[in-house]
């Protein structure tokens, strides 16, 4: 398994900031991976909705379905699945002055034959994660309503 942490500050209150995440469809704007992602099913944003993620990665085109896991006023875990991995992404939120503290943590748990790429592929996963930390203050920002 791999597993990435990012800590960081953005200028959003954190109902705001926990609204517009808890749509995964926002990763465009903020994951530097993703390509695409479109929600599968139709209204409010629940547990247990679910998006169709295309992501880049190393030049290859991978695509994940995910589902928000938990979905609480201060934490928010998607869980996307295909043949190769399980992707993990766990949001947890707390005030900070106006704005608001998130603890991004991220894991990865490849199956079958991908698992032996696993210690090769760490670095690459820090890149991602860095370009997230760097992308997403901005992205959330933007959307401010």
């Amino acid at each position: 398994m791999i597993s990435v942490e990012r800590v960081l500050v953005v200028g959003l209150p954190l109902p705001e900031f926990v609204s517009y995440m808890e749509d995964f469809a926002h990763a465009e704007e903020w994951d530097p991976g993703t390509v695409s992602c479109v929600r599968l099913d139709d209204g409010p944003v629940r547990e247990g909705a679910r998006w169709r993620n295309k992501s880049v990665f190393r030049g290859r085109t991978s695509e994940l379905e995910y589902r928000l896991d938990v979905r609480e006023s201060a934490r928010l875990v998607f869980i996307g699945e295909n043949n190769t991995v399980t992707a993990v992404d766990d949001l947890r939120f707390e005030p900070e002055g106006n704005g608001t503290r998130l603890t991004y943590r991220a894991s990865l748990t490849f199956k079958g034959l991908a698992k032996l790429a696993t210690p090769f592929l760490r670095s690459e996963f820090e890149r991602l994660a860095d370009g997230v930390a760097t992308r997403l203050p901005t992205a959330a920002a933007a959307r401010r309503t």
